[in-house]
């Protein structure tokens, strides 16, 4: 057989395993768990999960490595190949439909993301090597290769349970919330425009600009003030909440493994309510954007704030600061009003 006739061959066989690891990635990111939770074991689980992560992993070094010099594999070899890769992968994503939604939602999300992680990474890796030649070791492919590492390493710091999935998701949002923040308060600290050498490099023949298109003005820094207060009660709240979960949360019945995934859920709606209050805070000021998004945002905080209170995790510690903020949240919103209806 021809050198030609062979790589075609190689060729269409690495495209069928593309087509079948995207349709398995396909059903995991919609199918549903085996919701047998009594013959379910958590220990297992990981423990089960992690050698078959390992083995998709060794399984992407083979086939890079295989397909990266000469000679290269014989139509043979190259079926006895992609039949690994395939085995590999269809042992991962059994495994991944082990875990039930009984042990949490939000953590079988977090296993399901890092699961689809890996097959994305998997597809990349083989559209490299089948587009490029195929005796060759090019940049893309080693990090391609690099890519499916990295994303089955994820496996070893992934959440165990429900409570660290709700601490990684809380962990996330505070990260996000504490950028947006810092970066309203250098701005304002700034004493020349923020936005000049921007502005400078895109409008190169405009006009002297305005104080009000590149500036606070002082009713402008009026307004900022409490707003900022809503983005910082947004971390106050969350990071409350990481100790309130560390402290209370339990993941042994499924109202409270509910909890926790409500608690998740309205979470993750902060860090956007921040980000669209920042955003509308920069110059030139829209008065109207910036009340529906300290609106919006009061509203998530008040939301959060009521799920934490009826939830497992709010004891009686909890209940001052969960009252503190209900109040914060209504004094800035209030605050904030106040200064876009006052004259300059």
């Amino acid at each position: 057989m021809s050198s030609q006739n062979n790589d075609g061959d190689l060729r269409v066989t690495l495209r069928n395993l593309v087509n079948s690891i995207q349709c398995i990635r396909d059903k995991v990111r919609d199918g549903e768990s085996n919701e047998d939770e009594a013959e379910f074991n958590l220990h297992n689980f990981w423990e089960t999960l992690s050698q078959a992560v390992k083995a998709v992993s060794q399984e992407a070094t083979k086939l890079s490595l295989a397909y990266s010099k000469a000679p290269l594999p014989s139509p043979q070899d190259g079926e006895k190949i992609t039949d690994s890769i395939l085995k590999s992968v269809l042992t991962l994503s059994t495994v991944y439909y082990w875990l039930p939604k009984s042990r949490g939602v939000t953590l079988r999300r977090q296993v399901r993301d890092a699961t689809v992680d890996v097959l994305e990474g998997l597809t990349q890796l083989l559209d490299v090597i089948i587009t490029t030649p195929l005796e060759s070791l090019s940049q893309d492919q080693l990090t391609s290769t690099g890519t499916v590492w990295s994303a089955c390493d994820r496996f070893q710091t992934l959440p165990r349970d429900n409570k660290a999935g709700l601490l990684a998701v809380i962990s996330g949002e505070v990260g996000v919330i504490k950028d947006a923040i810092q970066e309203i308060e250098e701005a304002l600290s700034e004493v020349q425009d923020p936005f000049g050498d921007m502005l400078d490099d895109i409008i190169e023949e405009a006009g002297p600009r305005g104080n009000q298109d590149t500036y606070w003005s002082e009713q402008d820094r009026r307004v900022t003030a409490p707003c900022q207060g809503l983005m910082k009660a947004s971390a106050a709240c969350l990071r409350k909440l990481t100790s309130a979960v560390r402290s209370h949360a339990d993941v042994s019945t499924l109202h409270s493994l509910a909890q926790l995934d409500d608690l998740a859920d309205v979470c993750k709606e902060l860090s956007p309510g921040v980000d669209d209050l920042a955003l509308c805070l920069y110059p030139p000021m829209d008065y109207s954007g910036v009340e529906n998004n300290a609106f919006k945002l009061a509203s998530i905080l008040k939301k959060v704030l009521n799920i934490v209170r009826s939830s497992h995790v709010c004891g009686e510690a909890e209940v001052t600061w969960v009252q503190f903020l209900d109040s914060a949240v209504e004094h800035n919103l209030q605050k904030a009003k106040d200064a876009m209806l006052q004259e300059t």
